[in-house]
């Protein structure tokens, strides 16, 4: 009954840290990338403004109707989460920023697309500015989790979608 007792009380003890450390970490974080590709500005900035269902990770698309004129989207993911998006800001061919239009996610934040005409074709940045409200979440986030996962499996997708590297 003793272990027992110390078992509980360490587990519950593991808990209390993680969720005190997840409190004391920033909800904000930023991460980029830079890619580029041989393909047009416009062919990229269409993959990107498109429907999303070229990436392996998306498995449902649903159009919105507008907020405040900007355009709205659900996706939904192979776990089955749904997720809404917005666009807040697009400005084709060279930038478009999306944000999480959802705020009863632990998470939440924005993506910009930055599209750089180069001799070659063209260089694509992705910055997430990103929230984790949740300390748990939050915790788990940046200890178990890249800042730049999300990133770097959109930018295989789209690389892989353009027939590049």
């Amino acid at each position: 009954m003793k272990w027992l007792l110390i078992v509980v009380l360490s587990l519950l003890g593991l808990v209390v840290l993680i969720v005190l450390v997840g409190w004391l970490l920033p909800k904000g974080h930023r991460a980029t990338r830079t890619v580029t590709f041989r393909n047009s500005p416009q062919t990229v900035w269409d993959l990107i403004t498109g429907q999303p269902l070229w990436r392996p990770e998306v498995q449902g698309f649903q159009p919105m109707p507008p907020n405040d004129g900007h355009r709205v989207w659900r996706e939904t993911d192979r776990q089955g989460q749904i997720i809404t998006y917005e666009a807040i800001e697009s400005t084709p061919p060279t930038r478009f920023v999306t944000r999480i239009a959802d705020p009863n996610l632990p998470f939440g934040g924005t993506w910009t697309y930055q599209i750089v005409p180069t001799p070659e074709g063209c260089s694509l940045t992705i910055t997430e500015d990103g929230e984790v409200y949740n300390p748990i979440f939050r915790f788990v986030s940046r200890v178990f989790m890249s800042k730049t996962a999300t990133i770097d499996a959109y930018i295989a997708a789209m690389q892989a979608k353009l027939g590049e590297k």
